[in-house]
């Protein structure tokens, strides 16, 4: 499943721009499964979408092995990280020019080779602390659960009248994946994990102020997210935090 650099560039408006997103609960009609039923999706059922998600993109990309400098780089940026806030995370980097970065509901977190070549340790971080701030607040769920609402596999789903992911095909599960990397969450989802991630950033001792700069940074690399000022608008945001509480 590998992707353009536009869908790649999609996915990660969720970090630099926030748009908002939503279900078309119309376009299940024909598919068997009902909205009534979609809220039966337990939390159990989500996890394990998430568990054969991950697999699923961890077999489609290429994993930089442990003796890579890449996969040195955020084990050294992610020390002390692996339970995390009550999460059992996992680290890896897709080697790819691509830049991105996600974190799925079972603690799944995966950096992109292109992104850390473009950012600082604490630039990662900052992305890092960001996405576990959707997973700890529960977006990364509802988002899986979209996701499962709206793959190929939805029909699968309804006809076993449960989230049998297991019966889903490979074909199903990756677009399953492709369609958790690449939504978007919403404006109140992104300003609330840009929050926890500056707590993050600052609860570990890490400089918050990168956090902003990474955003500043997207928005000044061109293509799509040039054509998005939220980008700085949310960086001024982290300003504004870092000196609220300096004033402290």
């Amino acid at each position: 499943m590998r992707k353009s650099s536009s869908a790649v560039l999609l996915a990660l408006a969720c970090f630099a721009a926030g748009n908002a997103s939503a279900i078309d609960l119309k376009s299940l009609a024909g598919t068997g499964m009902k909205a009534g039923q979609a809220l039966t999706l337990s939390d159990a059922d989500v996890a394990k979408a998430a568990d054969q998600a991950c697999a699923y993109m961890d077999k489609d990309n290429k994993i930089a092995p442990a003796n890579s400098p890449y996969a040195q780089r955020l084990a050294r940026i992610t020390q002390g990280l692996a339970n995390e806030d009550g999460l059992n995370l996992n680290f890896k980097v897709y080697l790819t020019e691509d830049v991105n970065a996600w974190a799925m509901a079972n603690g799944c977190v995966r950096v992109y080779s292109g992104l850390m070549d473009m950012a600082s340790d604490d630039e990662v971080r900052g992305v890092i602390g960001h996405e576990i701030g959707h997973v700890k607040l529960g977006h990364s769920k509802t988002k899986m659960r979209t996701a499962m609402l709206t793959s190929a596999g939805r029909d699968t789903l309804a006809a076993s009248g449960n989230a049998n992911v297991a019966d889903l095909t490979q074909g199903q599960l990756g677009e399953l994946a492709e369609g958790f990397v690449n939504a978007q969450f919403s404006q109140k989802e992104e300003s609330a994990a840009d929050e926890y991630g500056y707590r993050f950033m600052k609860r570990h001792s890490y400089d918050p102020a990168a956090l902003a700069s990474m955003f500043r940074k997207l928005s000044s690399e061109g293509g799509l997210m040039s054509s998005h000022p939220g980008s700085e608008a949310r960086a001024g945001r982290i300003d504004a935090m870092i000196k609220k509480d300096g004033k402290r």
